[in-house]
């Protein structure tokens, strides 16, 4: 089962993920400018209006979310070829409706003054203070976006499951003491990761429907109803995302340590197969202030959020430690972007434990600790994944490893994110509240910590600029192959 299928256009997938590399990377240096700005403007060295905040925020905050997820998706799918045939039409069906969407939402925001925020919760969207068309223009974005991506995932999903039955495809076998027929892990933490976004992109389009309904009709929907399908299916999403970057860095890891790949074990099945179940309640953490919320439901989140990290995070934390152990790995960009991500990993995953814990959430869930966990868990997690990828396609492409980068592309991005990321924990913990433009007198310290976030986050850029010319040239040269 671990031999490869032979791929009938592998020359076409070469190119078609070169094409997601290069739309992602030069996006991606964008939405920083869009949240240094935002930083800036909280420090008070910037004056921007209002409309202006919430319109960067609304665009920085869907545009990391979609360009990382796709990123992560589009490492699996050239790595999938690997076990089993995979089709390049839902991929490039994907890269369409993503593009369509990405205008659209730009559109919306900058053309239209749509500014609810990344989250766009019911019933803001109907009050925004923009054009009456951009609200439309905004659910639509989601559609397009939402159907591609929907479509992608069942082409991988359907494509795994023609090799593989679905209780082999889950590794059930190997927790059963069975070795064969052999699972590798990155089949495992792909259909686990995919067999959970199914429900989540349902739940977006029964609730891009009801959006539609109010939108056409004027016919009020349930506001409870409306919160908990836009955290399930945000929430979920975020969290798979991460998930393909887990399974790129079990398929790339070994072989980039110089040993052999990994086998599924036991407890990596039961891992990733508990984390399918859970990551479905664990949403429920963001719904802890919404007092009408069903009590058992409440503990169920609570539950929830602590299970969910830890079998995934602590499985993937001693296997990797274990692959570097006594390696004599040879340290360039992509083994070190992967190695520090699960790192990084950790440390968001504590953060959203801790905010999880019920009497912590009413202290913390509205200050910026919440962006100081999912920044961390993002940018110096899931991201280190998809560029730890794109740093081992670029060396596969063109057999260059960018070595005179290491170091300066390392340090830079390390030390910005660092130093951004706990500018918004020290400000959670001082109580500085999160999605606003300016802060009040009460907590000025909220200034002074933007600055320094600020400062880290052009670091951060930096570092993103100098990686973009590398692998923009490179990524260029197999598109024109």
């Amino acid at each position: 089962m671990t031999t490869a299928t032979v791929q009938t256009q592998p020359k076409a997938l070469e190119r078609l993920t070169a094409a997601w590399i290069l739309t992602v990377v030069l996006v991606f240096p964008i939405a920083i400018v869009f949240g240094i700005l935002m930083r800036l403007n909280q420090a008070n060295v910037l004056e921007l209006s209002p409309l202006l905040f919430y319109q960067l925020m609304t665009a920085h905050g869907l545009l990391m979310v979609g360009i990382w997820f796709v990123m992560s998706m589009a490492g699996v799918s050239y790595l999938l070829r690997r076990y089993v045939e995979v089709r390049l039409w839902p991929m490039t069906f994907g890269y369409v409706l993503t593009l369509v969407g990405v205008v659209l939402l730009l559109g919306a925001i900058f053309l239209g003054d749509f500014h609810t925020g990344w989250y766009f919760l019911y019933p803001l969207p109907f009050y925004a203070r923009g054009e009456e068309w951009a609200t439309l223009a905004f659910l639509l974005s989601l559609g397009s976006l939402g159907v591609g991506w929907f479509v992608w995932s069942l082409g991988l999903l359907v494509a795994i499951l023609k090799r593989y039955s679905l209780p082999q495809a889950l590794a059930w076998q190997h927790i059963a003491g069975k070795s064969e027929p052999e699972t590798p892990p990155f089949i495992l933490i792909t259909t686990t990761t995919l067999l959970g976004l199914v429900p989540a992109f349902v739940a977006a389009v029964v609730l891009l429907v009801l959006f539609f309904v109010e939108y056409l009709s004027g016919v009020k929907q349930d506001a409870l109803l409306m919160k908990n399908l836009t955290f399930y299916f945000g929430h979920t999403l975020v969290n798979e995302m991460l998930y393909f970057g887990i399974a790129t860095l079990y398929e790339l890891f070994p072989s980039l340590a110089g040993k052999p790949p990994y086998k599924t074990k036991p407890y990596v099945a039961i891992a990733w197969n508990l984390v399918l179940v859970v990551v479905w309640t664990a949403y429920f953490h963001h719904l802890y202030m919404d007092f009408v919320q069903p009590t058992a439901v409440q503990y169920i989140g609570q539950i929830a959020s602590w299970i969910a990290p830890i079998p995934a995070v602590a499985v993937t934390t001693f296997t990797v430690l274990a692959t570097v152990f006594r390696s004599g790995m040879q340290w360039w960009l992509a083994p070190a972007f992967f190695f520090f991500g699960v790192m990084f990993w950790i440390i968001g995953g504590a953060g959203a434990i801790l905010d999880a814990i019920v009497a912590n959430n009413f202290v913390l869930h509205n200050t910026l600790w919440v962006p100081a966990h999912f920044h961390t868990y993002n940018l110096l997690g899931n991201v280190l994944f998809s560029l730890g990828f794109i740093s081992w396609f670029v060396r596969e492409t063109s057999g260059e490893e960018g070595s005179r980068l290491y170091r300066p592309v390392m340090v830079l991005y390390l030390l910005g994110g660092v130093v951004f990321v706990l500018a918004f924990y020290l400000a959670g913990a001082s109580s500085v509240m999160r999605r606003v433009d300016k802060y009040p007198e009460l907590v000025a310290q909220g200034s002074t910590l933007a600055l320094f976030g600020g400062l880290g986050a052009l670091l951060v850029l930096t570092a993103v600029l100098m990686y973009v010319v590398h692998v923009v040239r490179r990524c260029a040269r197999v598109l024109a192959s």
